[in-house]
């Protein structure tokens, strides 16, 4: 499935954990794969996206240990999965303080040796 294209009116604020990662994905910098940041699937937007593997990377805030909100998130994931999409989550601290960490998930889940 194809993104859709990104609305006018989204704001583009990231958390700090979103930015870390953001910076190492960006620009094909891991290990050529091409990530799209805040990217709308249907009435949902996701942090991350690597189209080519079908990946959607998401970063919870503090918000995500709410019921209403986990509640959310699994309606939002069985959506994205029901469109051929992966996902893998990471909380915004764990992003911040351990990116390396991060990197090493994804690259393991993509099958990639480094």
């Amino acid at each position: 499935m194809k993104p859709s294209a990104k609305p006018n009116h989204f704001e583009n604020v990231l958390l700090h954990g979103e930015r870390a990662i953001w910076k190492k994905l960006r620009a094909r910098r891991f290990h050529g794969l091409k990530f799209r940041r805040q990217v709308p699937i249907g009435q949902y937007i996701v942090d991350f996206l690597c189209v080519e593997k079908n990946l959607i990377i998401e970063i919870d805030g503090s918000s995500h240990c709410y019921a209403t909100t986990k509640k959310h998130d699994r309606n939002r994931e069985e959506f994205l999965k029901s469109k051929g999409f992966e996902i893998i989550r990471f909380s915004n601290s764990q992003s911040v303080e351990s990116t390396e960490y991060v990197l090493s998930c994804i690259r393991e889940y993509l099958g990639i040796i480094f």
